[in-house]
């Protein structure tokens, strides 16, 4: 392939791939390379599409976030996708490193967000308040090195920019989050914030599907733990 995608597996009915750091899921006003165009152009070169590879986009990651993602090769396949998504059923776990320690070794964490559409930032609010939405989200710290920790997160709810802005309400901001870090700005060449494991349904085998991958162990700020212990090779 001309591109640089890493495809973990694909079929005639899904695609899923590694989004690296900082790309886009899909187009956005930015004018990079994105995620989405990128698959598109990989099915119309491997399968000989002719002109447009339908692709659904059923799921996104923040363009900072590096990890696993599922796309649809067809409009059947992304209805159950985002069916199963609805109920709870597609399952992600993410690995993030976080400022400091949080006060609780494990635990779930509950807020109300509310986005800022024209800022694109989220801010906690108070329940009730027009607009929020519960963010709800379960972690566990893995290990720490006194200045930061290595955690893994499941995801209750897919808030936008959920995880990073619960962890930075209990005063453990994510590494290198330029947007909701603030005084407790750690710097790294990416944000530790990683969609490590995949777990869906297959839309027409109903195969239960499982991926895993780890982030790059040897780069900041995923270097600063034994990853290999953690998340596997």
């Amino acid at each position: 392939m001309e591109n640089n995608l890493n495809v973990i597996y694909d079929d005639n009915q899904v695609v899923v791939v590694i989004k690296p750091h900082n790309m886009p899921s899909q187009a956005d006003e930015s004018g990079d390379v994105d995620l989405l165009s990128e698959v598109k152009a990989f099915v119309k070169e491997k399968y000989n599409k002719p002109g447009e590879a339908f692709i659904g986009l059923v799921h996104r990651l923040d363009r900072v976030t590096g990890g696993l993602m599922v796309f649809a090769r067809n409009s059947k396949s992304a209805s159950r996708l985002c069916e199963e998504i609805k109920n709870g059923q597609m399952k992600k776990t993410y690995y993030a490193v976080c400022a400091g320690v949080p006060q609780m070794k494990s635990g779930t964490l509950v807020h109300y967000l509310k986005k800022d559409e024209k800022q694109n930032m989220v801010r906690i609010v108070p329940q009730g308040e027009e607009g929020a939405k519960r963010a709800e989200l379960n972690y566990k710290v893995l290990e720490t090195d006194g200045e930061t920790s290595l955690l893994s997160v499941n995801i209750i709810t897919g808030r936008s920019h959920q995880i990073r802005v619960q962890f930075a309400g209990i005063g453990n901001p994510l590494v290198a989050d330029h947007r909701y870090a603030r005084s407790k700005f750690i710097p790294s060449k990416n944000i530790g914030l990683w969609a490590g494991r995949l777990e869906f349904i297959h839309p027409t085998t109903k195969e239960k599907m499982v991926f895993a991958c780890p982030p790059d162990e040897e780069s900041e700020p995923w270097s600063r733990f034994n990853i290999r212990k953690h998340c596997g090779r």
